[in-house]
Protein backbone atom coordinates (compact mmCIF):
# COMPACT_ATOMS: atom_id res chain seq x y z
CA UNK A 1 0.00 0.00 0.00
CA UNK A 2 1.15 2.97 -1.39
CA UNK A 3 0.40 6.65 0.77
CA UNK A 4 -1.19 9.51 -1.69
CA UNK A 5 2.17 11.37 -1.56
CA UNK A 6 4.05 8.48 -3.13
CA UNK A 7 1.08 7.70 -5.69
CA UNK A 8 1.43 10.92 -6.74
CA UNK A 9 5.16 11.18 -6.63
CA UNK A 10 5.61 7.95 -8.44
CA UNK A 11 3.06 9.33 -10.86
CA UNK A 12 4.66 12.32 -11.74
CA UNK A 13 7.56 9.72 -12.52
CA UNK A 14 5.68 7.52 -14.69
CA UNK A 15 4.50 10.54 -17.02
CA UNK A 16 8.04 12.02 -17.31
CA UNK A 17 9.04 8.68 -18.05
CA UNK A 18 6.87 7.94 -20.56
CA UNK A 19 7.09 11.43 -22.50
CA UNK A 20 10.66 11.46 -22.30
CA UNK A 21 10.28 7.59 -24.20
CA UNK A 22 7.99 9.09 -26.80
CA UNK A 23 10.50 11.66 -27.39
CA UNK A 24 13.06 9.39 -27.97
CA UNK A 25 10.73 7.30 -30.07
CA UNK A 26 10.02 10.46 -31.72
CA UNK A 27 14.03 11.02 -32.48
CA UNK A 28 14.46 7.44 -33.63
CA UNK A 29 11.27 7.49 -35.94
CA UNK A 30 12.75 10.74 -37.99
CA UNK A 31 16.35 9.66 -38.04
CA UNK A 32 15.65 6.55 -39.54
CA UNK A 33 13.22 8.23 -42.18
CA UNK A 34 16.26 10.49 -43.19
CA UNK A 35 19.14 7.68 -43.18
CA UNK A 36 16.84 5.04 -45.16
CA UNK A 37 14.10 6.66 -46.89
CA UNK A 38 16.43 9.65 -47.65
CA UNK A 39 19.54 8.01 -47.97
CA UNK A 40 21.53 10.18 -46.01
CA UNK A 41 24.10 9.65 -44.03
CA UNK A 42 23.40 8.95 -40.15
CA UNK A 43 25.11 12.32 -38.77
CA UNK A 44 23.64 14.84 -41.34
CA UNK A 45 19.84 11.92 -39.93
CA UNK A 46 20.46 12.95 -36.79
CA UNK A 47 21.70 16.81 -36.65
CA UNK A 48 18.11 17.13 -39.38
CA UNK A 49 16.19 15.29 -36.89
CA UNK A 50 17.46 17.13 -33.61
CA UNK A 51 16.98 20.82 -35.49
CA UNK A 52 13.77 19.78 -36.43
CA UNK A 53 12.23 18.67 -33.24
CA UNK A 54 13.98 21.33 -31.13
CA UNK A 55 12.59 24.22 -34.04
CA UNK A 56 15.23 26.24 -33.83
CA UNK A 57 14.74 27.35 -37.92
CA UNK A 58 17.73 26.51 -39.84
CA UNK A 59 17.31 25.05 -43.26
CA UNK A 60 17.40 22.07 -44.54
CA UNK A 61 20.39 19.90 -44.23
CA UNK A 62 20.02 18.58 -48.10
CA UNK A 63 17.19 19.35 -50.54
CA UNK A 64 13.83 17.20 -49.30
CA UNK A 65 11.43 16.59 -51.69
CA UNK A 66 7.26 16.74 -50.89
CA UNK A 67 7.02 13.68 -48.97
CA UNK A 68 10.02 14.55 -47.68
CA UNK A 69 8.47 17.73 -46.06
CA UNK A 70 5.33 16.18 -44.83
CA UNK A 71 7.12 13.71 -42.81
CA UNK A 72 9.40 16.88 -41.26
CA UNK A 73 5.97 18.85 -40.75
CA UNK A 74 3.99 15.82 -39.28
CA UNK A 75 7.97 15.59 -36.94
CA UNK A 76 7.77 19.02 -35.87
CA UNK A 77 4.53 18.84 -34.87
CA UNK A 78 5.17 15.35 -32.51
CA UNK A 79 8.27 17.15 -31.43
CA UNK A 80 6.42 20.33 -30.13
CA UNK A 81 3.34 17.74 -28.46
CA UNK A 82 6.00 15.42 -26.70
CA UNK A 83 8.12 18.27 -25.33
CA UNK A 84 5.37 20.78 -24.34
CA UNK A 85 4.16 17.48 -22.86
CA UNK A 86 7.41 17.11 -21.35
CA UNK A 87 7.21 20.50 -19.98
CA UNK A 88 3.92 20.73 -18.31
CA UNK A 89 4.51 17.65 -16.31
CA UNK A 90 8.52 18.80 -15.02
CA UNK A 91 6.54 22.62 -14.28
CA UNK A 92 3.19 21.02 -12.40
CA UNK A 93 5.90 18.69 -10.69
CA UNK A 94 8.21 21.57 -9.77
CA UNK A 95 4.87 24.16 -8.41
CA UNK A 96 3.61 20.99 -6.64
CA UNK A 97 6.99 20.70 -4.81
CA UNK A 98 7.03 16.84 -6.00
CA UNK A 99 10.87 16.23 -6.37
CA UNK A 100 10.93 17.76 -2.50
CA UNK A 101 8.48 15.56 -1.32
CA UNK A 102 9.75 12.44 -3.04
CA UNK A 103 13.79 13.63 -1.62
CA UNK A 104 11.53 13.56 1.81
CA UNK A 105 10.02 10.52 1.31
CA UNK A 106 13.56 8.52 0.22
CA UNK A 107 14.93 10.61 3.42
CA UNK A 108 12.21 9.20 5.79
CA UNK A 109 12.51 5.63 4.02
CA UNK A 110 15.58 5.37 4.93
CA UNK A 111 15.27 6.94 8.67
CA UNK A 112 12.30 4.17 9.10
CA UNK A 113 14.76 1.41 8.25
CA UNK A 114 17.74 2.60 10.20
CA UNK A 115 14.40 2.64 13.48
CA UNK A 116 15.60 0.15 15.93
CA UNK A 117 14.36 -0.41 19.69
CA UNK A 118 11.77 2.42 18.15
CA UNK A 119 7.69 2.61 19.52
CA UNK A 120 5.17 2.84 17.06
CA UNK A 121 2.12 4.95 17.53
CA UNK A 122 -0.71 3.98 15.21
CA UNK A 123 -3.42 7.08 14.74
CA UNK A 124 -2.86 10.54 15.36
CA UNK A 125 -5.72 11.71 16.57
CA UNK A 126 -5.83 13.37 19.78
CA UNK A 127 -4.77 10.41 21.95
CA UNK A 128 -1.90 9.74 19.62
CA UNK A 129 -0.96 13.47 19.51
CA UNK A 130 -0.95 13.49 23.00
CA UNK A 131 0.84 10.03 23.39
CA UNK A 132 3.72 11.81 20.66
CA UNK A 133 4.08 14.60 23.20
CA UNK A 134 4.63 12.09 26.07
CA UNK A 135 7.20 10.33 23.99
CA UNK A 136 8.71 13.42 22.99
CA UNK A 137 9.22 14.42 26.26
CA UNK A 138 10.81 11.85 27.16
CA UNK A 139 13.31 11.71 24.45
CA UNK A 140 12.50 7.89 22.87
CA UNK A 141 12.33 7.21 19.37
CA UNK A 142 9.05 6.79 17.53
CA UNK A 143 6.82 6.85 14.52
CA UNK A 144 3.90 7.45 13.69
CA UNK A 145 1.38 6.04 11.21
CA UNK A 146 -2.06 6.90 9.88
CA UNK A 147 -4.04 6.23 7.07
CA UNK A 148 -5.14 10.11 6.58
CA UNK A 149 -3.19 12.41 4.62
CA UNK A 150 -4.03 15.41 7.05
CA UNK A 151 -2.96 13.51 10.18
CA UNK A 152 -0.02 12.69 8.44
CA UNK A 153 0.86 16.26 7.19
CA UNK A 154 0.25 17.08 10.88
CA UNK A 155 2.85 14.91 12.18
CA UNK A 156 5.44 16.03 9.83
CA UNK A 157 4.91 19.75 10.29
CA UNK A 158 5.28 18.49 14.20
CA UNK A 159 8.82 17.47 13.61
CA UNK A 160 7.60 13.34 13.97
CA UNK A 161 8.71 10.81 11.61
CA UNK A 162 5.26 10.31 9.78
CA UNK A 163 4.27 7.11 7.57
CA UNK A 164 0.55 7.16 5.61
CA UNK A 165 -0.51 3.51 5.78
CA UNK A 166 -3.06 0.89 7.12
CA UNK A 167 -1.85 0.14 10.38
CA UNK A 168 -4.12 -2.93 10.21
CA UNK A 169 -2.66 -4.48 7.34
CA UNK A 170 1.30 -6.03 7.62
CA UNK A 171 2.94 -4.52 4.76
CA UNK A 172 2.35 -1.22 6.82
CA UNK A 173 3.63 -2.77 9.98
CA UNK A 174 6.80 -3.77 8.35
CA UNK A 175 7.55 0.04 6.45
CA UNK A 176 7.51 1.43 9.50
CA UNK A 177 10.26 -1.45 11.37
CA UNK A 178 7.79 -3.77 13.34
CA UNK A 179 9.87 -6.25 13.70
CA UNK A 180 12.55 -3.89 15.51
CA UNK A 181 10.24 -2.16 17.57
CA UNK A 182 10.32 -2.62 21.04
CA UNK A 183 6.44 -1.07 21.51
CA UNK A 184 3.45 -0.42 19.70
CA UNK A 185 -0.04 1.77 20.90
CA UNK A 186 -3.07 1.04 18.93
CA UNK A 187 -4.58 4.56 19.51
CA UNK A 188 -6.77 4.38 16.04
CA UNK A 189 -10.51 5.32 16.53
CA UNK A 190 -11.90 2.03 16.27
CA UNK A 191 -11.78 -0.80 18.40
CA UNK A 192 -11.92 -3.08 15.55
CA UNK A 193 -8.97 -1.41 13.93
CA UNK A 194 -7.13 -1.38 17.35
CA UNK A 195 -7.77 -5.26 17.68
CA UNK A 196 -6.46 -6.11 14.05
CA UNK A 197 -3.29 -4.07 14.78
CA UNK A 198 -2.38 -5.75 17.39
CA UNK A 199 -2.98 -9.33 15.90
CA UNK A 200 -1.49 -8.24 13.07
CA UNK A 201 1.80 -6.66 15.37
CA UNK A 202 2.11 -9.86 17.95
CA UNK A 203 2.36 -11.99 14.36
CA UNK A 204 5.13 -10.10 13.39
CA UNK A 205 6.78 -9.90 16.25
CA UNK A 206 5.51 -11.89 19.06
CA UNK A 207 8.17 -9.91 21.63
CA UNK A 208 6.87 -6.84 21.10
CA UNK A 209 4.75 -4.77 24.03
CA UNK A 210 1.59 -4.30 22.82
CA UNK A 211 -0.92 -1.43 24.50
CA UNK A 212 -4.22 -0.75 22.94
CA UNK A 213 -6.93 1.83 23.16
CA UNK A 214 -10.40 0.99 24.33
CA UNK A 215 -14.31 2.53 23.66
CA UNK A 216 -15.90 -0.04 25.43
CA UNK A 217 -15.05 -2.51 28.47
CA UNK A 218 -16.34 -5.52 25.95
CA UNK A 219 -13.95 -3.94 23.91
CA UNK A 220 -11.31 -4.24 26.59
CA UNK A 221 -12.01 -7.38 27.02
CA UNK A 222 -11.57 -8.61 23.85
CA UNK A 223 -8.07 -6.73 23.46
CA UNK A 224 -6.76 -8.62 25.88
CA UNK A 225 -7.36 -11.73 24.62
CA UNK A 226 -5.95 -10.68 21.22
CA UNK A 227 -2.84 -10.31 22.63
CA UNK A 228 -2.66 -6.38 23.92
CA UNK A 229 -0.11 -6.20 27.06
CA UNK A 230 -1.93 -3.21 28.14
CA UNK A 231 -5.48 -1.47 27.81
CA UNK A 232 -6.44 1.53 28.33
CA UNK A 233 -10.12 3.00 28.14
CA UNK A 234 -10.34 6.79 27.95
CA UNK A 235 -13.54 6.50 29.55
CA UNK A 236 -13.05 4.33 32.36
CA UNK A 237 -9.37 6.36 33.13
CA UNK A 238 -10.81 9.32 32.96
CA UNK A 239 -13.70 8.93 35.08
CA UNK A 240 -11.19 7.02 37.72
CA UNK A 241 -8.99 10.35 37.15
CA UNK A 242 -11.64 12.81 37.94
CA UNK A 243 -12.62 10.73 40.75
CA UNK A 244 -9.21 10.73 42.34
CA UNK A 245 -9.04 14.89 41.78
CA UNK A 246 -12.12 14.84 44.08
CA UNK A 247 -11.30 12.92 46.25
CA UNK A 248 -7.42 13.37 46.48
CA UNK A 249 -5.98 16.60 44.65
CA UNK A 250 -2.57 16.36 46.16
CA UNK A 251 -1.66 12.74 45.96
CA UNK A 252 -3.12 13.18 41.83
CA UNK A 253 -1.05 16.10 41.28
CA UNK A 254 2.28 14.67 42.53
CA UNK A 255 1.77 11.34 40.58
CA UNK A 256 0.98 13.87 37.34
CA UNK A 257 4.18 15.50 38.06
CA UNK A 258 6.68 12.68 37.92
CA UNK A 259 4.85 10.76 35.59
CA UNK A 260 4.27 13.59 32.40
CA UNK A 261 5.35 16.61 31.50
CA UNK A 262 8.99 17.60 30.32
CA UNK A 263 9.77 20.22 32.98
CA UNK A 264 9.46 17.33 36.17
CA UNK A 265 11.98 17.28 39.18
CA UNK A 266 11.11 13.66 39.83
CA UNK A 267 10.41 11.30 37.77
CA UNK A 268 9.52 7.35 38.01
CA UNK A 269 11.33 4.74 35.87
CA UNK A 270 11.12 0.38 35.57
CA UNK A 271 14.30 -1.39 36.02
CA UNK A 272 14.77 -5.16 34.81
CA UNK A 273 17.15 -7.36 36.95
CA UNK A 274 18.80 -9.70 34.85
CA UNK A 275 20.32 -12.28 36.87
CA UNK A 276 23.21 -12.71 34.24
CA UNK A 277 24.51 -8.82 34.53
CA UNK A 278 23.17 -7.69 37.85
CA UNK A 279 25.12 -8.92 40.77
CA UNK A 280 22.48 -7.47 43.45
CA UNK A 281 19.85 -10.28 42.26
CA UNK A 282 20.18 -12.62 45.56
CA UNK A 283 21.04 -9.94 47.90
CA UNK A 284 18.60 -8.09 50.00
CA UNK A 285 17.67 -4.64 49.67
CA UNK A 286 19.51 -3.50 53.03
CA UNK A 287 22.59 -5.42 51.20
CA UNK A 288 22.50 -3.79 47.73
CA UNK A 289 22.44 -0.19 49.60
CA UNK A 290 20.60 1.03 46.51
CA UNK A 291 19.10 3.90 48.05
CA UNK A 292 22.49 4.94 49.86
CA UNK A 293 24.88 4.38 46.46
CA UNK A 294 22.13 6.49 43.83
CA UNK A 295 19.52 8.29 46.08
CA UNK A 296 16.70 6.99 44.74
CA UNK A 297 13.61 5.15 45.77
CA UNK A 298 12.54 1.81 45.19
CA UNK A 299 8.84 1.84 45.67
CA UNK A 300 7.85 -1.61 44.06
CA UNK A 301 8.68 -4.43 43.25
CA UNK A 302 6.91 -6.53 40.59
CA UNK A 303 7.73 -10.50 40.99
CA UNK A 304 8.39 -12.46 37.29
CA UNK A 305 5.42 -14.29 38.40
CA UNK A 306 3.37 -10.93 38.46
CA UNK A 307 3.66 -10.56 42.33
CA UNK A 308 3.69 -6.69 43.38
CA UNK A 309 5.31 -6.20 46.65
CA UNK A 310 4.74 -2.44 47.51
CA UNK A 311 6.96 -0.50 49.92
CA UNK A 312 9.42 -3.39 49.89
CA UNK A 313 11.57 -3.21 53.30
CA UNK A 314 15.44 -3.57 53.74
CA UNK A 315 14.81 -7.07 54.09
CA UNK A 316 13.17 -7.89 50.64
CA UNK A 317 15.42 -10.51 48.40
CA UNK A 318 16.06 -9.48 45.08
CA UNK A 319 14.85 -12.14 42.61
CA UNK A 320 15.98 -12.81 39.08
CA UNK A 321 13.48 -11.13 37.03
CA UNK A 322 11.78 -8.66 39.26
CA UNK A 323 11.30 -5.02 37.85
CA UNK A 324 12.12 -2.63 40.38
CA UNK A 325 9.63 1.15 40.18
CA UNK A 326 11.54 3.54 41.36
CA UNK A 327 11.27 7.37 42.21
CA UNK A 328 13.90 9.63 42.38
CA UNK A 329 15.70 12.75 40.44
CA UNK A 330 17.25 12.32 36.66
CA UNK A 331 20.65 12.31 38.45
CA UNK A 332 19.52 9.72 40.79
CA UNK A 333 17.66 7.54 38.24
CA UNK A 334 20.63 7.80 35.97
CA UNK A 335 23.23 6.85 38.80
CA UNK A 336 20.64 4.13 39.34
CA UNK A 337 21.01 3.05 35.41
CA UNK A 338 24.85 2.82 36.12
CA UNK A 339 24.80 0.44 39.27
CA UNK A 340 22.50 -1.85 37.64
CA UNK A 341 23.96 -1.84 33.55
CA UNK A 342 23.66 -3.37 31.83
CA UNK A 343 20.01 -3.89 32.07
CA UNK A 344 18.98 -6.74 28.95
CA UNK A 345 15.61 -5.48 28.50
CA UNK A 346 13.45 -6.05 25.12
CA UNK A 347 10.02 -4.97 26.75
CA UNK A 348 11.50 -2.40 29.21
CA UNK A 349 12.52 1.30 28.49
CA UNK A 350 16.33 1.84 29.87
CA UNK A 351 16.26 5.04 31.62
CA UNK A 352 17.42 8.17 29.83
CA UNK A 353 21.24 8.68 29.67
CA UNK A 354 21.18 12.99 28.80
Amino acid sequence: MYSTLEQKYQRIQRELMSGAIALGGVCLVGTFWYKFVEGWSWEDAVYMTVITLATVGFGETRPLGSRGRLFTIALILLGVINISYIVNRFTEAVIQGYFQQGIRLQQQRRLMESLSGHYIICGFSRTGRQIAKEFRAEGVQFVVIDSEPESVERAQNEGYIAFQGDATLDDSLLKVGIERAICIVAALPSDAENLYTVLSAKTLNPGIRAIARASTEEALQKLQRGGADAVISPYITGGKRMAAAALRPQVLDFVDGILTGADRQLYMEEFLLDPAFCTFVGQSLQKAKLRSQTGALVLAIRRLNGTLIGGPTGDTILMPGDTLICMGTAEQLRNLNQVLVPINSQNLRKPKNS
